[in-house]
């Protein structure tokens, strides 16, 4: 059991600032915590080691522990308001999508005091039936069900009225689009005492859940909610799905919410005359289609009354929103760096990473290290050696499952990555660093790392970071989040731009800053495989939480339905950068063709290595073969492997200096390129399937390096540093630092 998770406000943080931090400890009395600088985090005894450097700062320990809870599930929340205290009778309608009918009460709309429960509920029943419950603090609980189950991922007009002259409480509902033989057609009313009135109820109103007396929330909905209205008269069947599409002027309307206003915010907007608006918790996905979508437009800025939808997960998470527990402000002697608050108490552990950049506006070394941290976020908390089936056989071995694991596994509410799936089987648009990331940390065993070491993301850049110390060669960290948003000028002061192992995730900003550094004279190495793959959009408003959706084609573990393909912060098409026209080729010569999680493979040398222009890059180095050893996989081309491609934007002039020859069979072509999926295809069959090392120069002077593997990384540390990988990299280093134009 793990007892003690953590995560910061922040992942990057500037000399004079503030870094706040939130534990929860589950049967520890106390904690302590140690600030140490994370230099290598591979635990491989192969390796170098586990090695960190701890820094003498007291950060205030010891603590006093305390549970935190994380409550997972998203839902709209207004606040209480006079116009709703002076509700007797009523009325409510919305439009609903349901998509995991019948697992236990669903709520749509709910205005409840969760201490009396006294209040109105109008939900979908253990049986999908819709059901309406009335009650107040003196009276008991009267329901009415239509006894008609709704049918998974159709659209709805449901209704759940009150009279209170008469008594009658009543409910309603109606296909959008009927079907022959499917009797989902229903309605039953019922008495109530004229005592359940709702006035004078003190209740918020909420959407897709209720409140709960323990809990902000409970009985979250699966599905999607279009057009919530709420009235302050009865209505009757005949009227309901006119009723949708409500006059705002209308005397006896006290809510309208129009879910296609503020797409791009966590906010919602009542258009009727008493602005009762919203906001939402635990970020439900928008910018999906909508009752009214039909196949004449796929974009939502052209056409947002199509995406009048909000998709609500009983399992979405943004900010776990625990208390602070410790903070400090960063010292003006700290240099810039990786660093982590090791939470502790006995064996137990645990490490909250984050960046000390160098003060705002400066850079302090030649050097700057890309932290990918957008891809970390990407694969927050990735369960995809117990959840996805066919991990196993893309690895080509039993896949060693830690603790981690287990408890990953054990506890959904930590929240999910882009390679998951929420509860209902839609796929998941949104990712936060708002949460312990139990993945991201040094010392954590991965899946996909290949044979040996096993490490990826995060530990597998800290291959990096041993050899830049190794090197003792000066620094400056900087993250994806302030390249996003600063752009070039967070990086135009620095010599050398240094990425990680696999930075996968990038936004159009960052993909700018990178193009503007290199054709403006910087020199840029590529140490990683599978770079600059996918579309993001950071959110405008919130922070640490990026957006993705893998349209058209990839390697992705789900599809955007039809109409989804535009992100929800920014209006973006999303999916491949190549699909968008800016293949990674024409940022860093070599573009994704291949993965495989079993073993790596060497470079063998072109005669393009032989080029004058290249000769200070095999300088000391005379062997033919390049990287037949590593930590991850036993090689230096793995993982996940580029090549070069001219039609995909490889410059003309870019030497391919080494290329892999020969793969497993586990490794296989991506779908991109897959036109006909015919046999031959496997590692050991298609040429095609290679990595390439290249080098090429761009305008005013500039350069860039692509290694084009991820396992390159693992490689830098074999024989205490001293082979052909290191001495290449090193070599490239050093002209790369020489401000002699190329």
């Amino acid at each position: 059991m793990t007892q003690i998770l953590g995560y910061a406000d922040r992942i990057s943080v500037a000399p004079g600032e503030i870094i706040q931090f939130m534990v929860s400890c589950d049967q520890l009395n106390n904690y302590d915590v140690t600030l140490v600088r994370v230099i290598q985090g591979d635990i491989n005894p192969v390796g170098p080691g586990y090695q960190e450097e701890r820094i003498p700062i007291d950060l205030g320990g010891p603590f006093q522990g305390r549970f935190q809870p994380i409550h997972a599930g998203s839902y709209a929340l207004i606040d209480d308001s006079p116009v709703c205290r002076k509700l007797s009778s009523f009325g409510m309608v919305a439009a609903v999508w349901p998509t995991t009918p019948g697992r236990g009460p669903q709520t749509i709309m709910a205005r409840r005091d969760p201490k009396t429960g006294a209040g109105f509920e109008l939900y979908l029943d253990e049986t999908s039936a819709l059901c309406l419950a009335l009650s107040s603090d003196t009276q008991a609980t009267v329901k009415v069900s239509t006894d008609k189950p709704l049918i998974e991922k159709h659209w709805y007009a449901v209704a759940g009225t009150y009279d209170a002259q008469t008594g009658e409480i009543s409910v309603m509902q109606q296909p959008l689009r009927r079907y022959p033989k499917v009797d989902d057609v229903g309605g039953a009313s019922s008495s109530a005492p004229a005592q359940l009135s709702q006035a004078n109820v003190a209740a918020p109103l909420t959407l897709a859940a209720r409140p709960s007396r323990d809990r902000p929330a409970e009985r979250y909905l699966n599905g999607r909610i279009d057009s919530p209205r709420l009235f302050s008269r009865s209505i009757d069947a005949n009227e309901i799905i006119n009723l949708l599409d409500v006059d705002t002027a209308q005397p006896d309307l006290v809510a309208a919410w129009d879910f296609s206003i503020g797409i791009s915010t966590d906010r919602i907007i009542d258009v009727s005359s008493h602005q009762l608006h919203g906001h939402l918790i635990n970020l439900p996905t928008r910018g999906v289609t909508g009752r009214r979508w039909c196949d004449e437009e796929y974009n939502w800025i052209r056409h947002p009354d199509h995406y009048g939808a909000i998709h609500f997960h009983d399992d979405d998470v943004y900010d776990a929103g625990w208390n602070v527990d410790f903070s400090f402000t960063i010292p003006s002697s700290l240099h810039s760096g990786i660093y982590a608050a090791r939470l502790h108490a006995g064996e137990e552990e645990y490490y909250v990473p984050f960046c000390v950049r160098p003060p705002r506006g400066r850079a302090t070394e030649a050097v700057a290290f890309l932290l990918p941290t957008a891809s970390y976020m990407a694969y927050g908390n990735n369960r995809i050696g117990i959840d996805v089936s066919e991990t196993e056989l893309v690895c080509g071995r039993l896949i060693q499952l830690s603790r981690l694991d287990l408890f990953m596994n054990a506890h959904p509410e930590l929240g999910l990555c882009f390679y998951d799936l929420h509860s209902d089987g839609s796929g998941v648009y949104y990712s936060s660093r708002l949460r312990p990331i139990i993945d991201m940390q040094p010392k954590f065993i991965g899946h996909l790392g290949g044979v040996g070491s096993n490490v990826w993301q995060f530990n597998a850049d800290t291959h990096i970071l041993g050899w830049l110390d190794k090197l003792q060669q000066p620094f400056d960290v900087i993250t994806d989040e302030d390249l996003n948003q600063e752009g070039v000028s967070l990086i135009q002061g620095y010599q050398v731009v240094i990425t990680g192992s696999h930075p996968e995730y990038y936004s159009a900003a960052m993909l700018d800053a990178l193009h503007a550094f290199t054709e403006g004279g910087g020199r840029l190495m590529y140490l990683g495989g599978n770079g600059f793959y996918w579309r993001i959009a950071f959110h405008p408003e919130l922070p640490g939480v990026i957006e993705c959706r893998k349209s058209e084609d990839g390697i992705r573990a789900f599809a955007p339905g039809p109409g989804e393909f535009y992100a929800s912060f920014t209006g973006e098409y999303t999916g491949l950068w190549r699909r968008n026209g800016r293949a990674p080729n024409t940022l860093v010569g070599v573009g994704m063709v291949s993965q495989g999680f079993d073993i790596s493979s060497p470079y063998v040398r072109t005669e393009a290595s032989r080029d004058a222009r290249a000769g200070f890059i095999f300088q000391g180095v005379e062997d033919e073969i390049i990287g037949d050893f590593g930590l991850s996989g036993g090689g230096a081309v793995g993982i996940e492997v580029d090549a070069a491609n001219h039609e995909w934007g490889t410059p003309p002039h870019a030497l391919v200096l080494a290329s892999s020859r020969v793969h497993t069979d586990v490794y296989l072509m991506v779908p991109e390129d897959m036109l006909d999926p015919v046999p031959g295809l496997g590692g050991t069959e298609a040429e095609s399937i290679r990595g390439d090392m290249v080098f090429f120069e761009t305008s005013n002077g500039g350069a860039v390096f692509s290694a084009s593997s991820i396992a390159w990384a693992g490689s830098l540390s074999h024989e205490d540093y001293n082979n052909n990988v290191a001495k290449i990299t090193t070599n490239v280093l050093r002209r790369f630092l020489d401000q002699t134009p190329f």
